[in-house]
């Protein structure tokens, strides 16, 4: 990494959209990972469908699902992308009171899509907080980050 240098700087050091159109097409994958910590008694009442926004599960996977399509609106200088799949997930771990998020985000293109699984997570964790913030505004979202990518000129990475 002593080489790195920020893709999103000029020469001049201003901000700049990376001109991507010389990078080959390549099928490219990302998935990401988050967690949401609550008390138990949020959990429980999430399980049940008990809160009164509604099944807070299925809300939150589809606020991901949109985020990502959105991901360039929201991040500023990531390229619009084509996405051919994402994938949201959420795994409830009543020991650790914790929902566990994870997302993929797939396409074939000429720039990854690490920003729209992590996108995709975000907004999925928000939304959980938004979901149950009338019942436990003590909730924390934590460990949001890439897990792995493939494809690109940079290789594949995957996380320790």
């Amino acid at each position: 990494m002593n080489d790195a240098k920020l893709t999103h700087l000029d020469e001049h050091g201003r901000a700049n959209m990376v001109d991507v159109g010389e990078k080959p097409v390549t099928n490219r994958s990302a998935t990401a990972a988050g967690s949401v910590t609550m008390q138990p008694e949020t959990l429980r009442l999430i399980q049940d469908g008990a809160l009164k926004k509604g099944d807070v599960l299925t809300v939150a996977r589809i606020a991901g699902i949109m985020a990502a399509k959105r991901t360039a609106e929201l991040i500023p200088l990531c390229h619009p992308i084509p996405l051919s799949k994402i994938s949201v997930e959420l795994v409830i771990d009543p020991d650790a009171s914790a929902i566990y998020i994870t997302a993929t985000a797939k396409t074939t293109g000429q720039t990854g899509v690490e920003m729209e699984a992590l996108t995709a997570v975000s907004v999925a964790a928000l939304t959980l907080y938004d979901m149950a913030k009338a019942v436990d505004r003590g909730m924390t979202i934590s460990g949001i980050r890439l897990l792995e990518k493939t494809g690109g000129i940079h290789g594949d990475y995957k996380a320790e």
